[in-house]
């Protein structure tokens, strides 16, 4: 996939998902995305799993106004690693977490029926 610097993902609406706001540092050590249609359940399981990331210094989000479908998401790295990579690894990671948990549920719940 493609990384420009103002947009990382498209939905299948083709509108922007993703954005990278302006203030972001030069090496990319220092981001802040902008996610659209997104709230607290994703910003808060993906600020999770990427602080657990020992390259990241700091992990947060912002909703800026309830009103608005967007969220504020800001990487700081040590060592100026990439916020990008850094980002895109929690995505995957998060996603990975999500697998792990509905395989473990559906063998419980498949193990479950069978004691029955």
């Amino acid at each position: 996939m493609g990384l420009e610097k103002n947009n990382i993902l498209c939905p299948y609406d083709g509108s922007e998902k993703i954005y990278i706001l302006p203030d972001t540092a030069n090496d990319l050590s220092s981001v802040t995305f902008q996610i659209i249609k997104e709230d607290h359940t994703l910003a808060n399981s993906l600020r999770y799993v990427i602080m657990k990331n020992p390259d990241v210094e700091f992990c947060g989000y912002s909703i800026p106004h309830p009103s608005e479908p967007k969220l504020n998401f800001r990487i700081q790295t040590y060592r100026k690693v990439s916020a990008v990579d850094v980002f895109l690894k929690g995505l995957d990671d998060l996603i990975a977490l999500c697998d792990h948990i509905a395989d473990t549920f559906q063998k419980e719940l498949k193990s479950s029926n069978m004691k029955e």
